[in-house]
């Protein structure tokens, strides 16, 4: 293959991650790896166009695994986007997130140094455009550059990047994680349309790496106005 079509590397590390798993309903819980979705949002992160998406191909683990438990101050409620257009318009009641806090008990990983490799994957399958943006990707991790702030699964866990080095090795373990959360899917059409569904895959790491199987993307392929619409919004 040429090297045109290569994918592209990273190195992303931070005291602190926490990538929530879903069925956790009121604690918060981190899968043991960093997941493909927000290995994507990082990625998007330091450079996006909305002429191309990413895929991400495998997610190397650094660091050795390890655990901490904290208590973090949250909000107990959700505000609806109705609400707060009415604020807006009329200018009466607010949201005071002092009178809404609640203590919650979170299992987060620390020390965490992850090895994201992904391909930029323009929706014109263009050879010059694969070069193009896979050489500005380059340019900007080179640089410290990024669009906001990356951040590892949760935005006050903020995340440090750069280009991999050569003492960057996988660490030696190898295990079954299960179910893991993939991506979110956006339904095209009908009453329910653009609303997210979770996409699960089985996980492994082996030898200190999570490969992801492309044909994953296939299944969970959306039109480029949904994919504007996510990467706006800055979900995982």
């Amino acid at each position: 293959m040429s090297d045109v079509f290569t994918p592209v590397s990273v190195k992303v590390w931070g005291d602190y991650a926490c990538f929530t798993r879903p069925e956790m309903k009121v604690e918060r819980v981190s899968y043991d790896v960093m997941t493909p979705s927000a290995a994507r949002g990082i990625l998007e992160a330091i450079f996006w166009k909305p002429e191309f998406e990413w895929q991400v191909r495998r997610i190397s683990v650094l660091r050795p695994l390890r655990r901490f438990s904290m208590t973090r101050n949250e909000v107990s409620s959700v505000i609806s986007a109705k609400a707060a257009r009415k604020w807006e318009t009329e200018g009466l009641g607010g949201y005071t997130a002092d009178q809404d806090r609640t203590q919650r008990h979170s299992l987060v990983l620390r020390d965490v140094a992850y090895l994201i490799e992904a391909e930029v994957v323009p929706y014109e399958r263009d050879a010059g455009l694969f070069a193009k943006y896979r050489e500005q990707f380059r340019r900007r991790v080179a640089h410290g550059q990024c669009f906001r702030t990356p951040y590892l699964g949760c935005r006050e866990f903020s995340a440090s990047f750069g280009p991999p080095e050569d003492s960057d090795i996988p660490i030696d373990l190898s295990m079954e994680m299960g179910r893991m959360l993939f991506d979110l899917c956006y339904v095209r059409s009908g009453k329910k349309q653009g609303e997210a569904i979770p996409f699960f895959f089985q996980s492994a790491l082996h030898k200190g790496v999570m490969e992801i199987d492309p044909t994953l993307y296939k299944k969970t392929d959306v039109p480029p106005p949904k994919r504007l619409r996510r990467a706006a919004l800055g979900d995982e």
